[in-house]
């Protein structure tokens, strides 16, 4: 049988403090922000590269241009708000010298997961349960809050409606 969906996410406070645990490593704070304001899933964030960001017209690309979609995990562009494009041009103004490929990237190399920095900052914050999926989890659950509809959080997120109000 498949197990009950996991319901863990974080409030601001609970966000904050994993940032701040995490502020000694780039890629993971990148991770993090990422995850909390796209909801974007882990492996996505992962492998996503500068070519997949419209900084222009505040738009991510969440599948890698020419790849075909994989029909149980939809990847629809998210539009992007006004804090993670900030950050994401700063970003880029500091990947862009050294000829850095990828978003989350430790010494310009693809961090393909996130073993130990993860789980070792959801600790020093003091948050039981917290893994990389928890962001989408507080995304989804922040959008709700915030009183969006359930039909533009699910197509944001890249899920139906069903699963966006079961999980």
């Amino acid at each position: 049988p498949k197990p009950e969906p996991r319901d863990r996410w974080l409030t601001k406070t609970e966000a904050a403090q994993l940032l701040r645990a995490g502020h000694h490593s780039g890629h993971l704070r990148r991770f993090i922000l990422l995850g909390l304001y796209t909801g974007t899933r882990s492996g996505a964030i992962l492998a996503m590269t500068w070519d997949q960001i419209d900084l222009q017209n505040g738009v991510m690309h969440r599948r890698a241009i020419g790849m075909a979609e994989d029909s149980r995990k939809r990847t629809p562009p998210v539009r992007l708000g006004k804090r993670i494009l900030a950050h994401l041009r700063r970003w880029k103004r500091l990947d862009e010298p050294h000829g850095v490929k990828y978003l989350c990237h430790y010494d310009g190399a693809r961090v393909v997961k996130l073993r130990r920095s993860f789980p070792q900052a959801a600790k020093r914050a003091g948050l039981l349960g917290v893994t990389p999926h928890t962001l989408r989890h507080t995304r989804a659950t922040w959008l709700m809050q915030a009183g969006i509809d359930d039909w533009e959080a699910a197509g944001s997120l890249g899920m139906s409606v069903e699963t966006l109000r079961r999980t």
